[in-house]
């Protein structure tokens, strides 16, 4: 009997400890947890707006030197890597044919010219001179023709000369008229177009060989090669004695300094790049400073992006052409701009960005945002925050939609004020 009533006292106790463990179960369920945050104020302020890009190095201006004759080198006055200046001699070509020829054709432009002063100064006024006796002596011949033939008319009727005498006469008298018309004509002729054609037949002989004396002489000068700028020897592929020509290298010159570097941008980025906006171009040689020399009209359809060159000084040419860098593009000031620590950007599970906003009910509320530019620490939303909101920075990763929270640090909430009276 004692055993049975000690087992009820113990089903009693058990079940009433059972009803216990139940109740606190209840309790820690509505219990929900605090998680400790740090927050920062959105605030309104101006940011600076930047675009940055990989970009590729080319120099200001370069070129590749062939020569206008093929011609075996006689002698290289530059090397690989030499500073050169514009218009300096950095090659001679075997041209020894070439200077043959060019003194062949000076010495027959001497010849032309020669002949065109003989002919202007000399052969036509003697021309001239010659004509003008010609005619005269016509001129005599056939008064003294008229003469004849006049008296013997007159004797013939008289009846003292036969008529024969008078038809020789006659006859002289018609070829001496003929023979002054045409000493006459040959006269007018040699005065209205015969010494302006000789002259400018001559002239033109004498322009002909000077423009083929020209040619070769040019022709001659092109077997020295000369620096059309002044720059850096890049590449030099021949050696002494090889044949140089159309078609094959002999020097390559670039100007470095000054860079460009060429960068693909996409459209909306590119869309606020102006020439002239100031840019730099960081590498491995360091940092230059420079401006935006070219904004492509065109967008490449292939990478919808734009190219833009950033033209900078390379003091010291640190810079090398054909090697990486990023060139950052300065597009001024944002004023007005709400303002939040890079920190307090989440990625979304929908795509894209979200905050959590601290609110005055001790909740942790989750809102998705639209973000614009980023300088350093600091990042402008366009859409999602109010000025004054209070955004988690530490402590929202793996926070839900309306959690408890607590600011472990309350004077946080003021610092984005106090960097901004700073």
């Amino acid at each position: 009997m004692i055993r049975y009533d000690i087992y009820l006292v113990l089903v009693c106790v058990l079940a009433l400890a059972g009803c216990s463990a139940k109740g606190g179960g209840n309790a820690a369920e509505d219990a929900q947890p605090v998680t400790p945050v740090e927050v920062a104020t959105a605030r309104l302020g101006s940011i600076h707006r930047s675009t940055t890009s990989e970009a590729v190095l080319y120099p200001l201006r370069q070129a590749t030197i062939v020569p206008k004759v093929t011609a075996p080198v006689q002698k290289f006055y530059a090397q690989r890597g030499d500073h050169v200046r514009e218009g300096q001699l950095l090659a001679v070509l075997e041209s020894r044919d070439l200077q043959a020829a060019a003194q062949e054709s000076k010495d027959l432009y001497s010849q032309a010219q020669a002949n065109f002063t003989t002919t202007e100064q000399a052969t036509v006024p003697e021309d001239l001179a010659k004509s003008q006796a010609d005619v005269e002596a016509a001129r005599q011949g056939l008064e003294a023709a008229r003469q004849v033939y006049q008296s013997r008319q007159k004797l013939f009727q008289e009846g003292a000369l036969a008529r024969k005498l008078v038809d020789d006469a006659a006859v002289s008298l018609a070829q001496a008229q003929s023979a002054f018309d045409t000493a006459e004509a040959h006269l007018r002729g040699l005065e209205k177009y015969g010494k302006v054609e000789q002259v400018k037949s001559a002239r033109a002989q004498m322009d002909a060989a000077k423009a083929h004396y020209e040619s070769t002489q040019a022709q001659a000068s092109y077997a020295e090669v000369r620096s059309p700028l002044t720059g850096v020897v890049a590449d030099r592929p021949l050696n002494l004695g090889d044949v140089a020509g159309a078609g094959s290298a002999l020097f390559s010159i670039v100007d470095i300094s000054h860079v460009v570097a060429r960068a693909n941008i996409p459209i909306n980025e590119a869309a606020a790049i102006r020439l002239g906006q100031p840019a730099t171009i960081s590498g491995a040689g360091g940092e230059l400073t420079g401006k935006v020399s070219v904004v492509s009209p065109a967008v490449d359809p292939n990478t919808t992006t734009i190219q833009v060159w950033v033209n900078a000084p390379n003091p010291g040419e640190r810079f090398k052409p054909g090697t990486s860098v990023r060139i950052s593009v300065d597009l001024g000031e944002i004023n007005n701009a709400v303002i939040v620590p890079v920190s307090a950007l989440l990625s979304s599970d929908e795509g894209g960005d979200k905050v959590m906003i601290a609110g005055s009910d001790g909740l942790a509320h989750e809102s998705k945002v639209e973000t614009g530019v980023r300088q350093g620490d600091d990042v402008q939303i366009l859409s999602g925050v109010k000025p004054g909101d209070q955004v988690i920075t530490q402590g929202a990763l793996g926070l839900d939609d309306k959690a408890k929270i607590e600011i472990s640090k309350p004077g946080q909430g003021d610092s984005g004020k106090d960097d901004d009276k700073k």
